[in-house]
């Protein structure tokens, strides 16, 4: 086995997880499993930055064996630490929450159609409407509209079916939502972050603490909510986007691999 570099010499690799460590069905390549616990076990920092709560992010840990100081969820909103203390073996480091009820009332009255969800720190998720089964996490409970309102969130969820993503986008621009950030998905599915926090916020935090320099930072992401951490990793470091992105994420990077599909993280990492 190939000796760990030094402290000096190992690299913070952010990784998404739909669409780049697991494909969108959910199922991850044994390429990819292999390459990325190879990498960890080569002495880099390799954790995961992603959308998902955390309850639906510390399953894909187990499956790819790896312990990383850090975990970054809802888009930024929470980062983990590692606690052997702490039931799951992570303790909540930081966490951003919003009020939500202003966002929430002004897209109601811009979709009214809509689909909506509050997760709150603890991750449980409160929603109206409809959402595909698993896309909240176990444990998320249907309520009425209104008393979405009167929870603090790290996250709000709005997905329109009715809307196609370019008409989705269109509506959402309208919105102006200035005092959250924002994302949109894949599908019409809208994104909701406290005001000023994102994946790159979080994994910044986390790179300052752990001492690795801007240019030994690789992230890889695949969907509009990774813009800001490529961006940031491609200033000094690597922000790899995924073969399958769609143009935008595809223009803030600084390299492209191949898609989920044919293990463009496996060869990014492989290569590391």
């Amino acid at each position: 086995m190939t000796d760990s570099p030094a402290r000096a010499d190992r690299w913070l690799v952010a990784l998404d997880i739909d669409g780049t460590v697991l494909h969108e069905d959910g199922t991850l390549s044994d390429a990819v499993a292999s390459a990325v616990t190879d990498a960890a076990s080569r002495g880099h920092e390799v954790m995961l930055s992603t959308g998902r709560s955390v309850a639906m992010t510390l399953p894909v840990l187990d499956r790819l064996g790896i312990t990383p100081e850090y975990l970054v969820c809802s888009n930024g909103a929470i980062t983990l630490k590692r606690d052997s203390d702490a039931p799951a073996g992570y303790s909540r480091h930081v966490v951003e929450t919003f009020d939500p009820s202003e966002v929430l009332t002004t897209i109601r009255a811009n979709l009214e159609a809509a689909h909506y969800a509050v997760e709150d720190e603890t991750g449980l998720a409160r929603f109206t409407g409809f959402f595909p089964e698993g896309a909240l996490g176990a444990g998320s409970v249907k309520v009425e509209f209104e008393e979405l309102l009167t929870y603090e969130a790290t996250r709000v969820v709005v997905i329109s079916p009715e809307h196609d993503i370019e008409d989705f986008l269109s509506v959402v621009e309208r919105m102006g939502l200035h005092k959250v950030s924002y994302n949109v998905g894949w599908t019409a599915w809208l994104d909701i972050a406290p005001h000023g926090v994102n994946k790159s916020t979080a994994m910044e935090r986390v790179r300052a603490t752990l001492g690795i320099p801007r240019s030994r930072v690789l992230a890889i992401g695949d969907g509009r909510n990774d813009i800001e951490m490529l961006t940031w990793a491609s200033v000094e470091g690597r922000g790899v986007a995924m073969g399958q992105a769609p143009e935008e994420v595809v223009a803030v990077a600084s390299e492209r691999t191949e898609t989920d599909l044919n293990d463009g993280v496996a060869r990014v990492l492989e290569a590391l």
